[in-house]
């Protein structure tokens, strides 16, 4: 997701998109541990959409 995206989401979306992404993740990190993936830089840009997500998430709770 955009950080555009993420800021416009709800709060229920987000939650929904960090299970989604985390998700992708771990059949990436899975899939590129059986055999190496073809673009293995999209194990950093999961890493990074998970983060940017969970970051938004912690700030509208301290809110």
């Amino acid at each position: 997701m955009k950080q555009s995206e993420i800021n416009e989401a709800s709060v229920a979306e987000l939650q929904e998109a960090l299970a989604d992404s985390r998700k992708a993740y771990s059949d990436l990190k899975i899939a590129h541990a059986i055999s190496p993936l073809d673009n293995p830089i999209q194990l950093r840009g999961h890493r990074r959409s998970i983060a940017r997500i969970a970051t938004e998430l912690t700030k509208r709770e301290v809110q």
